[in-house]
């Protein structure tokens, strides 16, 4: 009895892995990926001949690989530390290069397993899943560069023709590994939340040069360690410190967004909205900044607790990440408080986008847990906005007093609602707003008093 007593509580914790909430289709994904990639290593391994020289190019390679692995727990990456990218691939390239591809297919799983154990935990499927699209990526890769290693043989014209031709089967080599390890990922990421900019995450600027820079040193790598195996070693303090690089542009791009959201946070958002709206007077083109508060959320803190006010937050930036342009800027004045910046839109248009991001923010299934299964959570939000049009001379600040002065109207007229202040009214809605019946001076709402900050 005891053994079925095991038996089922095995069976019960496998029932509550976080994989079985992802949409179905992508649980099949993650599963078929596994499959190929325990297929490929099976065929591989009943058609290579283990080799001594082999065996020690590659032990040499993942001893690099452990080694920084725990150079980059030593520097401090483990526990909390929220790092984008490993480096520690730079080895598999020369392994997938001068070894037959079965060591091309095994190497990702020594090195994520190393970093599950010894730098930092993750979900398990997830760990699963790297090693498999990483090691299919490295095998492709390592087939494709053996099938076409001929054109070196029958390479004439020296040593300048035969280093061009081992170039370009490189270079092809790491694209056939780029494209299938992405396309990979990218259905993962896509499926799992629709809402992410595939674009943006994976091919912005700092993930490309990222992606070179690694490339370069593992193509360095490589070439050394064809001539002396001896040489891969020298390659670990560039190695760590092309970690360490990346972990900085991690702290540069933190200390742009609000921890919370992922949004730019009010300081970034608002230098670069400054230099956005000096673009668009000296370019006479249109622009537009919106002001979104959420209604009442007072009450829903003190109703449901800050956790769940917490999560109203994440979903309204994550409902802004999916409806905006990529050149919109969206950003967090903190508390409940957001703000949009609008290139190129009309006031019309600007009018337009306000009100679909208020009714998709209005529709948001957001479930507070209770003993009954939980309750709705109801979630609105005003909105002001204030519309630069073409040819006008306003500055940054009379636009953000005018879009504030919008989201007074809207929170007066009664909240879930977007008011609209053009620039040819705006100074005289702001003056509207911040002065009472009798020409006595109220309170100036917060955002114009924010603009006149120096």
């Amino acid at each position: 009895m005891r053994w079925i007593r095991r038996l089922l509580r095995r069976t019960t914790a496998v029932r509550h892995w976080p994989l079985w909430t992802l949409p179905r289709w992508v649980i099949v994904f993650l599963l078929t990926v596994v499959a190929v990639d325990l297929a490929a290593i099976s065929v591989a391994a009943s058609v290579t001949t283990i080799r001594a020289h082999d065996l020690a190019l590659f032990g040499l390679l993942l001893a690099c690989t452990a080694a920084s692995v725990e150079l980059t727990r030593k520097s401090g990456e483990q526990g909390g530390a929220r790092v984008t990218k490993d480096v520690q691939g730079v080895w598999e390239l020369p392994v997938a290069i001068l070894l037959p591809p079965l060591y091309a297919l095994i190497a990702p799983i020594v090195r994520i397993a190393l970093v599950q154990l010894r730098v930092r935990r993750a979900p398990v499927h997830r760990r699963v899943f790297t090693c498999a699209s990483v090691g299919l990526s490295f095998g492709a890769a390592s087939v494709t560069f053996h099938g076409l290693s001929g054109l070196m043989a029958s390479t004439t014209g020296g040593t300048f023709s035969r280093g061009l031709v081992w170039t370009l089967l490189v270079a092809v080599t790491v694209l056939v590994r780029t494209v299938v390890n992405k396309a990979m990922i990218m259905a993962v990421i896509k499926g799992n939340n629709p809402a992410v900019r595939i674009l943006k995450e994976m091919f912005g600027r700092e993930s490309l040069y990222n992606d070179a820079a690694e490339t370069c040193i593992s193509v360095l790598v490589t070439y050394g360690v064809a001539g002396n195996i001896f040489l891969a070693p020298i390659a670990l303090p560039v190695v760590t410190l092309l970690q360490r690089s990346l972990r900085h542009a991690q702290l540069v791009n933190d200390s742009r967004t609000d921890s919370k959201t992922g949004l730019l946070n009010a300081a970034t958002w608002e230098l670069e909205s400054t230099a956005e709206v000096a673009r668009a007077v000296r370019t006479k083109t249109p622009l537009a900044v919106a002001l979104l508060d959420i209604d009442k959320f007072k009450g829903i803190n003190d109703t449901y607790g800050h956790m769940v006010g917490d999560q109203v937050i994440k979903e309204i930036a994550r409902t802004l990440n999916s409806m905006l342009r990529d050149y919109d800027l969206a950003g967090r004045f903190g508390g409940e408080e957001f703000s949009l910046l609008l290139p190129q839109t009309r006031a019309v248009d600007a009018f337009r986008i306000a009100e679909r991001v208020r009714a998709n923010i209005a529709g948001l299934s957001i479930i507070a847990p209770g003993a009954t299964g939980g309750e709705r959570v109801q979630v609105t939000v005003s909105i002001g906005v204030a519309a630069l049009d073409s040819g006008s001379k306003r500055e940054y600040a009379e636009l953000m007093a005018a879009a504030d002065a919008a989201l007074y109207r809207a929170k007066a007229g009664g909240r879930d609602q977007v008011q609209m202040i053009s620039t040819t009214r705006g100074l005289s809605a702001i003056s509207g707003a911040s002065r009472s019946t009798n020409g006595s001076r109220t309170d100036v709402p917060s955002a114009f008093r924010r603009a006149q900050k120096p």
